[in-house]
């Protein structure tokens, strides 16, 4: 990519993650007092003055993991220290130096990478007056910050922009063009499609659901543009959430989806759609999310079943998507991984389009030639005057009307059904608004005034 990498190095627990949150000014790791949270590398475009570079969030070196991912969080770490163009080694000025802190220091001697040292955990005068002691790492004096109140953050900041290498002239944009989600109960595959599209290992694939806990952003490059993947955490029901981890990680997946252009909602060939799919294809339709439903490893499904079978029962189990696309894929052979993207692009585009008012109108009239609409209650009658798409992303129909109470659900549903199908807008949620048409009066008329002859003056 063409922006520096910055990598957050260290034991578990010295506040990586928070430290990334208040360099990125928003919560991107997840925060949580249990060690080994982070366990992916997880990524956050930083700007800083003139400058912007990734800063990566790794998993703590050293960490014991409760489900056997050692070597793999240990992976992901080595990959950022060959990434990585700058290395922030972070210590815990409260706990003072370790032994585990002495054994990251001489993996980061070996890596021949620039390190700062960083003394997180600052914020009391008796622990900056003990840093002294993380001299004997042989990395020079500790810079002093407190990622929680954010003392010593900004002049951090400063110092690694100088350090950063020279600016490359291919920088086109912070933004990525498209912003993908990619959503799906737990094993549903999520991973192995955001490493597939990046082209390396940026996320620990593993058989033990669970694996990734925060939403893990992944830019990457696919045909020249550049895209931004989310990799979210895998859902399953609440009432089966154990811990804090967990909820942090589904409400992470739920922001992830809001943040995104389109939401991949993906479900496994090999089982059958669930209640949670259900779930999170309802909080799309509830929040106006485009969204292209996926089947995952179709090499498994392919010798049982057509695709023909899967549509119809997938349009079943998910009515309230019945205008999203479904596309089925196999990253182990690589089949139909680009064209699901591509289908991606198609819902992007169409979410951003804008119908001049007089088209819209016609459709609108066309629509109420067929079906009228008629009064929930009373003898009062729906009327509609005209309609307007102030917004895009999504597109959004405000109709002017005579009683928004009059209008029920369902001749609603049937507007915005015909609405999808007569203008480009067949493949993502529309969303429809009714607003009460305030009356125009004129001002009051003032008498004439009138000369000596009854003639009006002029």
């Amino acid at each position: 990519m063409a922006f520096p990498v910055v990598a957050l190095v260290g034991r578990p627990n010295v506040g990586k993650s928070s430290l990334l949150n208040r360099m990125a000014r928003r919560r991107v790791s997840i925060v949580e007092p249990t060690p080994g949270v982070t366990r992916d590398r997880v990524t956050a475009l930083v700007e800083h003055g003139d400058r912007a570079f990734q800063v990566m969030d790794t998993g703590g070196i050293g960490l014991f993991d409760e489900v056997l991912l050692k070597e793999e969080v240990e992976r992901q770490i080595q990959a950022a220290f060959l990434e990585a163009d700058l290395l922030l080694f972070l210590v815990d000025a409260r706990e003072g130096l370790t032994p585990m802190d002495q054994e990251v220091a001489a993996l980061l001697r070996k890596s021949r990478k620039p390190v700062f040292l960083v003394g997180n955990k600052a914020e009391s005068p008796a622990a900056r007056a003990e840093a002294g002691v993380f001299l004997k790492l042989g990395f020079g004096e500790p810079h002093l910050v407190s990622a929680l109140e954010g003392f010593g953050v900004p002049e951090l900041l400063d110092r690694v922009v100088e350090a950063l290498p020279p600016e490359g002239e291919e920088r086109a944009s912070l933004e990525p063009l498209m912003k993908i989600a990619v959503l799906g109960k737990r094993n549903a595959g999520k991973s192995s499609l955001i490493n597939f599209l990046a082209g390396e290992e940026r996320v620990i694939v593993s058989e033990l659901p669970g694996t990734t806990r925060d939403a893990v952003d992944v830019l990457f490059e696919r045909g020249g543009k550049r895209l931004l993947a989310i990799d979210t955490a895998g859902l399953r029901k609440r009432r089966s959430v154990q811990d804090a981890v967990e909820f942090f990680s589904m409400k992470r997946a739920e922001k992830a989806a809001l943040r995104a252009d389109v939401a991949l909602l993906l479900f496994d060939l090999t089982q059958p759609i669930s209640r949670v799919d259900q779930s999170l294809a309802k909080f799309l339709v509830d929040h106006y999310k485009p969204v292209v439903i996926a089947g995952t490893k179709w090499d498994l499904a392919k010798e049982r079943t057509r695709p023909g079978d899967w549509e119809e029962y997938i349009r079943t189990k998910l009515a309230g998507l019945s205008f999203a696309p479904i596309s089925f894929f196999s990253v182990k052979e690589g089949f139909h991984v680009d064209e699901t993207l591509e289908l991606c692009w198609d819902l992007f585009r169409q979410s951003r389009l804008r119908v001049p008012t007089g088209e819209l109108n016609r459709v609108l009239r066309e629509a109420m030639d067929t079906v009228s609409p008629r009064a929930k209650r009373g003898p009062k009658a729906p009327k509609i005057f005209y309609a307007v798409q102030p917004e895009v992303a999504p597109p959004t129909i405000v109709l002017f009307v005579n009683d928004p109470g009059l209008f029920s659900k369902d001749y609603l549903r049937f507007l915005q059904n015909r609405l999808r199908r007569d203008l480009p807008f067949k493949e993502v949620p529309l969303r429809i608004l009714l607003r009460s048409r305030e009356k125009v009066e004129l001002p009051a008329r003032e008498p004439e005034k009138k000369g000596r002859k009854g003639r009006r003056k002029r």
